[in-house]
């Protein structure tokens, strides 16, 4: 039997809430019977454990970053474990794995963020250039921006713009977003029309795009 926390009140039907850590909540009218409650949780068993595991690995990847040894970060869809050095010319260095000089701990965050915006101008600068050669499009230039949740937008003069925190995705996804915004060259909102183009050029985006979805909290430092 799944544990969880029950609270009544003068409410209509039953609600199931998945707290950030993990915690169920129950919320149920009033005369609600424990049985009915029950089923209600035997019914959704799978969709609880689902939701409990995915919310307790933000819940554990959202502690605050050390920049110590040991750490992981996402590079392209993978984790990479960091390790300190001493000696190392640059401050970090990815070696199928992060290495950071040991002086560099304590700016680690601006250290990697430096890092991972590099890296996302030279992904995107390929990207954008394979597509719009492939289809035909004509963009104005390429930023690099420190957008949390808005992945990427497309100027009114063809500049697209693309989140740095992209460089940790899987590249089928920062794929996605390269087409996203490339349509919008062509059609400027999110309309029927603009979608059927996304899909011309990308007809499993739908896949990629419900994966930024699910995973897009976890691409941060």
């Amino acid at each position: 039997m799944t544990e969880f926390t029950l609270i009544r009140s003068r409410r209509k039907s039953i609600a199931l809430i998945v707290q950030r850590d993990g915690t169920l909540v129950v919320r149920a009218p009033l005369r609600t019977p424990e049985r009915q409650i029950e089923a209600v949780l035997k019914e959704k068993e799978a969709w609880i454990r689902e939701k409990q595991e995915h919310n307790r690995r933000l819940w554990e990847e959202q502690a605050p970053r050390t920049f110590e040894g040991g750490e992981e970060f996402p590079y392209l869809g993978k984790s990479y474990r960091l390790r300190i050095v001493e000696g190392q010319k640059q401050a970090l260095e990815f070696r199928e794995g992060f290495y950071l000089r040991r002086s560099g701990i304590k700016q680690g965050r601006a250290i990697f963020e430096k890092w991972y915006r590099e890296q996302a101008r030279l992904i995107f600068s390929e990207r954008v250039e394979l597509y719009s050669g492939r289809h035909g499009m004509r963009y104005k230039s390429i930023r690099i921006s420190g957008a949390r949740t808005r992945w990427g937008s497309c100027g009114v003069k063809g500049t697209l713009n693309f989140s740095w925190r992209l460089a940790m995705a899987p590249m089928e996804v920062i794929d996605y977003v390269v087409i996203h915004e490339l349509a919008h060259l062509e059609v400027k909102n999110h309309s029927r029309k603009y979608w059927e183009k996304v899909e011309r050029l990308m007809p499993d985006y739908k896949l990629r795009r419900e994966w930024l979805k699910k995973n897009g909290d976890r691409l941060r430092l």
